[in-house]
């Protein structure tokens, strides 16, 4: 006996309402990136004996990221304008979502040491630097670590030693060989641990055995000023070219922006080179929106640098009217500035 035609269609609508509430539940491997927000840095970064006041503002530029939580997010990231999508390991490799936030908070605390380094120094501050450990940038699929160590832990001991700079676990670990376990200190989101840990055979390294890692020195700054940088939820190194313009700016007895509005993106190294970041084609849009005069983005150099062409043909396309400059050092970005009338 078949079932009464008005039970099958409720039967049929039950089963659609769960395959979609199913579906908001299940994510998706991509991520979704759309143009951020443009941000002025005078109330951002405070110089001591600084000066903020000026006739136009500096700023930083944002990318708004997101998860494609589930298939109706996916299908919007697809359709929006300026929307671009990408697969969730090509933006975060193999690192779990707490990894890969305190790696970008990381980038962001040391974009912003490297922009005080170069902004000072461009100033003609004195700076010091020195080391106080290295950071796990990342741990190998096949290294014994995996599963100890986390990418953003900060190593300060083996075995007992101090370690302030790559240089030393390096030199530790060159007489080792493959299967001896050293004890590796580190700090974790402000806790103290200890972790055994064995070595594995590495190629194309200074040392026989190792970790399995990736590391970075992790510096400490002494400058004859105090300069605070508050970056609030902005993750990532792309803010340091501007951070190092806005304390420049702020130690200088003019007024470098001459009353433009001057956005820009980029990375900074401690000696004022600027580096290529990501979401260029998402920052040029949000840069058009807030009617930004002046927009310095990192110069192709190198044959894989793509930042120059990209925004160029970016802007070009949607004619956006904003005056590009490319920069390959912090010094290019200020000679532009200081040949630069006064805005009408």
């Amino acid at each position: 006996m078949l079932p009464a035609k008005g039970t099958r269609k409720k039967r049929i609508l039950t089963g659609i309402v769960i395959l979609f509430i199913v579906s908001l539940f299940v994510p998706t491997p991509f991520h979704i990136f759309q143009p951020g927000s443009v941000e002025e840095l005078g109330s951002k970064v405070l110089v001591e004996d600084g000066e903020q006041e000026a006739e136009g503002q500096l700023y930083l530029t944002t990318v708004l990221s997101m998860k494609a939580s589930n298939i109706y997010y996916l299908a919007y990231g697809l359709l929006a304008p300026h929307a671009a999508v990408e697969r969730s390991t090509s933006v975060k490799g193999n690192m779990t979502d707490q990894e890969y936030n305190r790696w970008l908070k990381y980038l962001m605390d040391s974009s912003q040491e490297s922009a005080v380094v170069a902004g000072l120094k461009a100033a003609g501050e004195e700076v010091n630097i020195y080391p106080k450990g290295v950071i796990i940038q990342a741990v190998d699929e096949k290294s014994k670590a995996k599963g100890s160590l986390e990418v953003g832990d900060i190593i300060h001991t083996v075995d007992g030693l101090p370690v302030r700079k790559s240089s030393d676990l390096l030199a530790y670990l060159k007489g080792k060989e493959t299967g001896d376990v050293v004890t590796v200190g580190l700090n974790r989101d402000g806790v103290e641990k200890k972790e055994e840990i064995e070595l594995i055979p590495l190629k194309h390294s200074k040392t026989k055995a190792g970790l399995g890692i990736v590391l970075s020195d992790y510096t400490k700054l002494e400058t004859s000023r105090k300069v605070k940088i508050k970056a609030g939820d902005i993750g990532g190194p792309s803010a340091g070219l501007m951070f190092s313009l806005e304390v420049y700016k702020q130690l200088q007895n003019r007024d470098i922006t001459k009353g433009y509005k001057i956005a820009g993106t980029g990375t900074i190294s401690q000696d004022g080179k600027v580096g290529q970041i990501g979401g260029i084609r998402e920052k040029i849009t949000a840069v058009d929106k807030a009617d930004i005069d002046i927009f310095f983005c990192p110069k192709d150099i190198e044959p894989t640098d793509t930042n120059e062409k990209t925004v160029m043909e970016e802007a070009e396309k949607y004619g956006y009217d904003v005056k590009i400059v490319p920069v390959e050092t912090l010094e290019e970005a200020i000679k532009f500035l200081e040949k630069l009338p006064p805005k009408p």
